[in-house]
Parts: structure tokens; sequence; C-alpha cells
């Protein structure tokens, strides 16, 4: 079962040197590749798309915006 869903807001947990991303970059889940690789995108303060990159959900971090029971 995927940790992550469509639109799950997430922190990189590593550098991706070759997009220019640094760990702690938050992007968004815009699609689920199969059960461990997602695509998401970066964008800016404008909202312009700055990478789209196909992730392994283990160098993913899910931002929690609301309060979950643990």
């Amino acid at each position: 079962m995927p940790v992550f869903k469509l639109l799950d807001v997430i922190a990189l947990l590593k550098d991706v040197p070759k997009k220019k991303l640094i760990k702690g970059q938050v992007g968004t889940i815009v699609e689920q590749l199969d059960d461990n690789y997602y695509e998401v995108e970066f964008i800016n303060k404008k909202g312009e798309t700055i990478a789209l990159e196909s992730l392994k959900g283990s160098d993913l971090f899910l931002l929690h915006f609301e309060f979950e029971s643990a």
C-alpha cells in the first residue's frame, strides 16, 4: 500500500543535484508511477514549475498541516 497519495505535500529527504533541488525542498505529488515511485512537482513563489521529478517514496517526507492522531 502506498504511503503517499495524489496532491500530498512532501519535503525531500536528500539533495537532487541534477534538478538543483535540496534536502527540505517542498513539492506536491502529482502522479503515482508505481508502488514506490512518485512524480513530484516543485514550484517557485510565483507558482511556476521549477522541476518535475520522479522520486522514490523513501526519499520523501509527508508534511502535515492539520492535527492527526499518531
